[in-house]
């Protein structure tokens, strides 16, 4: 059964869910700086299961001194990187590939660390066992350029087929591509939570591959977080105090998946709390200690590069997008 919390029962389950991050208090002002400003938005775009940690962060937030904690409304993923760019959200969770594609095109935007691994899985039906049969098969996605988009395309490239010529992208305003995949109008698509939970649920179509699991992509994040670059720049107190509260919310969803699913419930995010419970116990929310970030930006960026779907080069990419001083900063500090 669900279990059910108000806002001070989630504090508490903080301060006793068994991570050593979750129960260390920030540093006092004298030692860290003074909050430059108090208001933080970041993108509420439905569903939003994977990106849990940003939505269970909130009262982390607040316990970090942010008295005006807001999330911007969208209906879909799609709009981070132009809301981010132009100033409407300070922070968010998106796929990797996203804010490199961005950063490419000479977005304001700063990938300040990574944030999970494995929540895309590829469903398809019988005439698709492989990633190679895709060759000639109709492919759901939101739209050319989306993350689904850019995944598909990137593993595509990988095992030698070219993203845009060997594939047929179906894009329907009216439906979406799992939609789109349950009536039979395309073979394949690239699904997040709750998507495949539904899915598996209904017994429809077969998993091809599954980023929690599959090499290389599993080695990688697949989602990291990242910051308009002008807030980067001139609020460094408020930007590390973000990263620690989405740090700690990470590690909370790892630790209690139960109780980060229900808050996810709770605050509306999603109305399946089995659904939201299946996917954050297999995604992989403890990994930002382990694993490094510059090297997911770095992976992602060659193998764009090769494709022929970014200008710049990996180092480029690296130079111009990302700032590592604050995860390096709560890495030492926020120690398991």
């Amino acid at each position: 059964m669900p279990i059910m919390q108000n806002r001070l029962q989630f504090l508490t389950t903080l301060s006793v869910a068994g991570a050593a991050s979750l129960v260390r208090a920030p540093p006092s002002p004298a030692a860290e700086g003074s909050l430059e400003m108090t208001t933080v938005r970041l993108m509420r775009a439905l569903p939003g299961i994977c990106h849990a940690p940003q939505f269970v962060a909130k009262d982390l937030l607040h316990a970090e001194g942010f008295t005006d904690v807001r999330f911007v409304d969208a209906p879909s993923s799609a709009e981070v990187n132009e809301a981010i760019a132009h100033g409407k959200i300070d922070f968010n969770l998106h796929f990797a590939s996203q804010f490199v594609s961005a950063i490419d095109g000479a977005a304001p935007i700063t990938i300040l660390a990574g944030a999970h691994v494995g929540c895309f899985e590829l469903f398809a039906n019988d005439s698709v066992r492989a990633m190679t049969d895709l060759k000639g098969k109709r492919v759901g996605v939101e739209a050319l350029g989306s993350s689904t988009q850019l995944f598909v395309s990137v593993m595509a490239a990988h095992v030698g087929l070219d993203p845009m010529k060997d594939l047929h992208w179906v894009i329907d305003p009216a439906a979406k591509p799992s939609e789109l995949f349950v009536d039979g109008k395309v073979d394949a698509f690239l699904g997040t939570p709750p998507q495949p939970q539904e899915l598996r649920s209904r017994n429809i179509g077969h998993v091809i591959f599954n980023s929690s699991v599959d090499p290389p992509w599993s080695q990688y994040f697949c989602c990291v977080f990242a910051g308009n670059r002008e807030f980067v720049r001139k609020y460094p107190v408020a930007t590390k105090r973000v990263l620690r509260a989405i740090l700690k919310a990470a590690d909370f969803c790892a630790a209690e998946p139960a109780r980060a699913a229900q808050q996810l419930v709770d605050d509306g995010v999603t109305p399946r709390y089995d659904y939201a419970f299946e996917a954050l116990r297999t995604i992989s929310y403890d990994k930002w200690r382990e694993y490094d970030a510059e090297d997911t930006i770095r992976f992602y960026a060659l193998r764009m590069h090769e494709a022929g779907m970014i200008k710049a080069t990996p180092q480029k990419i690296i130079a111009d997008g990302t700032d590592w001083r604050f995860l390096n900063e709560l890495k030492r500090e926020l120690k398991a």
